[in-house]
């Protein structure tokens, strides 16, 4: 292992250890209080009473200290967004799918490595090697499902399609645990594993499970027909004659990488959920928040459903989410106790630069490094 890998290890390893012994304590210092008028001019872009809009949370020790809304929710209605606003999640539903995993595992109903296959009926067969922790952490190598999905599909994609799709291919990237390719198929999969081992369907597990236990009272994983998005906010995309629909695509059904709807309001109590522990214990809290190391030394930087990195000695986790006509972004500093969430009805725009610049106002100082999914291959 080269230094700059050694350090890391270390980096990580000491963050272990505190947040085992602080568990749900107040941040190591207190925080700034930022002038919020510098706020809305980062927003200037969604702040327009014809455009569709953006809902954004600062959250510190647990408790909403900034939120806002601008743009409108629905065009046609003229919905204005609020923090109620419920936003489809995109890829921010991976931590949610990642805890529905980890609750399994805490009962002894699955080990993160069992082979797939074992646990999962009709998982291909070149796919032997493939272990839950590989699929939660993006090292399996399996191909997206989406490049095997036609420009001309018309019927929806659905996470039990996901199988079929990956039987198109009898290879993978890279044998599984040797490198990282972030994979919205390996959380499609995860979403079958939770509904073959937890005994109900995907959504309803994600209510019963974690949603509901974790305050979150009406987000949900959301299926066209049998469930209902509550103040919902429709997708757009900007064309040359101003912003239309684009609410849906031939993959937005598949709920375990991206199918939540929620609102930075209902992620509030997410987030305080993770920090005490409401869900899971703090040991596999901390698993989920430590990045394997890969054969060749260096860091898989992504956890299970976060991507992790160290930004200026700080723990930095963080996600983001582009699908059909919304982009979003979160990034938490669990040792500071802060986290901001930038969610958008809009194809395009980079929340996740918002959500970074409004975390360097409440700490007082700026991010030392990109987000590290800007590196990662296909990872939009």
């Amino acid at each position: 292992m080269n230094n700059s890998s050694l350090a890391t290890a270390a980096f990580f390893a000491a963050f272990a250890l505190l947040a085992g012994c602080t568990g749900a304590t107040s941040s190591v210092r207190t925080l700034p209080a930022p002038d919020v008028r510098a706020v809305d001019p980062l927003f200037a872009a969604y702040d327009s009473p014809d455009g569709p809009g953006a809902s954004v949370v600062v959250i510190h020790e647990g408790r909403a200290v900034f939120s806002r809304a601008y743009g409108l929710a629905d065009l046609q209605a003229r919905t204005p967004a609020t923090p109620e606003t419920h936003y489809r999640l995109a890829s921010l539903t991976k931590p949610f799918t990642a805890m529905a995993i980890m609750l399994l595992a805490e009962e002894g109903k699955l080990r993160y490595d069992d082979r797939v296959a074992d646990v999962l009926p009709g998982f291909p067969a070149y796919l032997r090697e493939v272990r839950i922790r590989h699929l939660l952490n993006h090292t399996s190598g399996i191909w997206d499902y989406e490049v095997f999905v036609p420009d001309t599909q018309t019927v929806q994609v659905k996470d039990r399609d996901v199988l079929e799709l990956l039987s198109r291919a009898d290879r993978t990237h890279f044998p599984p645990g040797t490198a990282v390719r972030y994979s919205n198929s390996g959380y499609a999969v995860l979403a079958l594993v939770v509904e073959r081992v937890g005994g109900m369907p995907f959504a309803r597990f994600l209510h019963d499970r974690v949603f509901a236990p974790a305050g979150l009272r009406s987000t949900v994983a959301h299926e066209e027909g049998l469930s209902t998005v509550p103040r919902r906010a429709y997708g757009y995309v900007a064309g040359p004659d101003g912003f239309r629909p684009r609410d849906q695509s031939p993959t937005s059904a598949v709920l375990g990488d991206g199918g939540v709807y929620s609102s930075v309001e209902e992620l509030v109590a997410w987030d305080k959920a993770l920090d005490t522990h409401a869900l899971v214990s703090a040991a596999t809290q901390r698993l989920a928040w430590t990045p394997p190391t890969l054969p060749d030394g260096t860091s898989a930087r992504y956890g299970f459903g976060w991507f992790i990195d160290d930004d200026g000695g700080r723990v930095r986790l963080s996600h983001h989410g582009e699908t059909s006509g919304f982009t979003n972004a979160i990034v938490k500093y669990p040792e500071q106790r802060l986290t901001v969430i930038v969610l958008t009805n809009r194809a395009g725009g980079e929340p996740w630069k918002l959500a970074q610049q409004l975390a360097d106002l409440w700490l007082g100082t700026r991010a030392t490094h990109p987000w590290p999914f800007e590196a990662f291959p296909n990872s939009r």
